[in-house]
């Protein structure tokens, strides 16, 4: 049995064994609805008697009522029953019961006992006997609510974690990296650090502060000049369109979920007009309304004055559009088109994860359209900035290539031809066999090649994606006018390197635990006059650190020094310049390292400045130490 398969068995068995403790200690009025194997355990949902609730104290409690049941040596059965058997079994069970009554006609429906006393619904498989389990290492480590089937509006259950591994020292390894990771979660930084927050007006949508905006101008402008430097042009369109835009790029059809769905009405709207009626009867496939009025508050819409809107979860229209304004000579080709305007995909409550996952987010998008003789050219360019941009915040990554699916769109001559020209880049850049190949994966309109960076805790996450596009252009009657003149199609390629800013930035929070490189930091220079007197000196410093672009906060309070410091340091900025009597009176600074207890003494001012303006023209990693 391989590894991965092995962890998936004994894993999904402890699950049982977990439930088999809970109901033993909580009595058999407890509801057990479902338990799977995940990443690094197994968790359980439970729905406890009245008046009864797990918390973190009974942890230990659970953990030795599962010591027990393994140390019976139980064997676990499998058997074959009817679903009118399953019925019967699992009568007192309501979840159990409709979980029953969802399977398909004529689906097989297996049971598994654990020793005497626990049955529980389940394909399996599992081990045969919990002997089998005796030394594997877990612990319970979560308990949280969670809703059944995942859907807000049904029960609320207790949903126990568990961390199992096939060794004490594996679960240790794993727990020390668990409490790395918080020790890096973006939330926590960010909060500590003043980047951003969240409102509940607001769901999934971040509020940037002062600071974290600072950082996101500064990840704009680094990938504005690089793209300039590859000539691409800039654009930006409406953030709201009209639902024909997202019939003809195929949105609406295969999207509509994920969009936030805006009721156009002409005219003039009273105050007492209740909106949720309105969001509440648009849903008509053609015009957007159930009927032919609707009333809200005192104002009647009619099918004529309520014209279905919605925001942008893509791009991709509105480059069509801006690209489609006029008629293009391949002389002009290829036109890339920048954008970094604000979307917005709807995502459930359950799913929204800091930075990570949200629902307003910008990215680092572009549309260029080319020949297809300009793909392979154009993709090697793509890549290569993708490689300076990766290089720039220390982190590495593989590629991913994912062909033609079943479902694809398109003459597949053409499909061929691409997938062809994106296997030669990758075996160019990468080798053969140097990147995974995904069989069947591709986007319907055309085949794809994602990035998948590693961080500092060895994770991956998916960032920058290139993507071949047949299917757009021809929904939008794209055209340019060939050598011969004749009229052909482009091919269009949707390009990300950060991807959302949102999620990158979530993650290089968490990669640099919230100490960043020079040019990306907030604020990069922190500036403390010792004494009030020293303040007129302090002011001639932070305006000329301003004036040469260095990001600069001033203390000018009449407080104690190390007071001053000691504010500062929590938001680790690179520097803290302390100024006294012979620092004015020689035009240097005092400098407080980051991560040093050393101060750098008499540095001269104009030499500061120098060192400064290197690290953000070069976008170093590393601080200087020594000026």
């Amino acid at each position: 049995m391989e590894r991965e398969e092995f962890l998936s068995v004994y894993r999904h068995s402890m699950a049982h064994v977990l439930a088999k403790a809970v109901i033993a200690i909580y009595g058999n009025e407890v509801q057990y609805a479902i338990g799977p194997q995940i990443a690094d355990g197994a968790y359980y949902d439970f729905v406890l008697p009245e008046g009864k609730t797990i918390t973190e104290s009974d942890f230990t409690k659970i953990e030795n009522k599962m010591r027990e049941i393994l140390k019976k040596k139980e064997a676990f059965t499998r058997r074959e029953v009817s679903k009118e058997e399953a019925l019967e079994i699992f009568k007192d069970q309501k979840y159990k019961v409709e979980l029953i009554n969802d399977l398909p006609e004529g689906e097989t429906i297996t049971t598994y006992t654990t020793g005497d006393d626990y049955i529980d619904l389940c394909r399996g498989p599992h081990v045969d006997n919990t002997q089998e389990l005796l030394n594997v290492a877990f612990k319970i480590h979560s308990c949280s609510m969670a809703y059944w089937k995942n859907d807000a509006k049904k029960d609320h259950m207790q949903r126990v974690y568990f961390y199992a591994y096939p060794s004490k020292e594996e679960l240790a390894e794993h727990i020390k990296w668990i409490e790395e990771a918080k020790e890096r979660d973006h939330k926590k930084i960010g909060a500590q650090l003043e980047l951003f927050m969240f409102q509940e007006s607001a769901p999934g949508m971040p509020y940037w502060l002062p600071r974290g905006w600072e950082m996101y101008q500064a990840l704009l402008k680094y990938s504005r000049d690089l793209q300039r430097d590859h000539d691409y042009t800039e654009i930006s369109a409406p953030l709201i369109n009209n639902k024909k835009l997202w019939l003809i790029s195929g949105h609406w059809a295969h999207y509509l979920n994920n969009m936030f769905i805006v009721p156009g009405i002409s005219g003039h709207v009273k105050a007492d007009v209740n909106i949720d009626n309105i969001m509440e009867d648009i849903n008509d496939e053609s015009l957007g309304v159930k009927s032919d009025t609707i009333e809200a508050g005192s104002v009647i819409y009619n099918r004529e004055n309520v014209d279905t809107m919605a925001a942008k979860p893509m791009n991709c229209p509105n480059a069509m559009m801006t690209y489609k304004r006029k008629t293009h000579s391949y002389k002009e080709l290829p036109i890339r088109y920048s954008e970094y305007d604000v979307l917005h995909r709807k995502e459930k409550s359950g799913q929204m994860n800091g930075l990570f996952r949200v629902q307003e987010f910008r990215q680092d998008d572009d549309h260029t359209f080319v020949m297809e003789s300009q793909i392979k050219n154009e993709i090697a360019d793509i890549i290569a900035i993708a490689d300076e941009i990766y290089k720039t915040f220390g982190v590495t990554y593989r590629a991913e290539f994912s062909t033609r699916p079943d479902d694809y769109m398109g003459d597949l001559e053409v499909w061929n031809r691409a997938e062809a020209a994106l296997k030669e880049i990758l075996d160019e850049k990468y080798g053969e066999g140097g990147y995974e190949i995904n069989e069947g994966d591709g986007a319907f309109y055309g085949p794809k090649i994602d990035l998948q960076i590693k961080d500092a805790l060895g994770r991956e996450w998916q960032c920058g994606t290139i993507q071949l596009d047949f299917q757009l252009p021809h929904n939008f009657g794209l055209t340019y006018t060939a050598a011969d003149g004749s009229l052909e199609m482009p091919v269009v390629i949707h390009r990300a390197i950060y991807g959302s800013l949102e999620r990158f930035i979530g993650i290089i929070i968490e990669n640099f635990k919230g100490s960043f490189p020079f040019w990306l930091s907030p604020v990069q220079v922190d500036v403390v006059p010792i004494r009030v007197e020293h303040n007129d000196y302090a002011k001639k410093v932070a305006d000329l650190l301003k004036a040469n672009g260095i990001r600069v906060e001033a203390d000018y309070e009449d407080k104690n020094m190390r007071q001053k410091i000691k504010n500062f340091k929590p938001y680790k900025d690179p520097y803290i310049l302390v100024l006294g009597d012979s620092e004015a009176e020689n035009n240097t600074v005092s400098i407080n390292v980051r991560g040093s207890n050393q101060q750098v003494q008499n540095v001269p001012l104009d030499k500061f400045i120098e060192a400064c303006n290197k690290m953000n023209a070069e976008h170093t990693l590393e601080l200087m130490q020594e000026f």
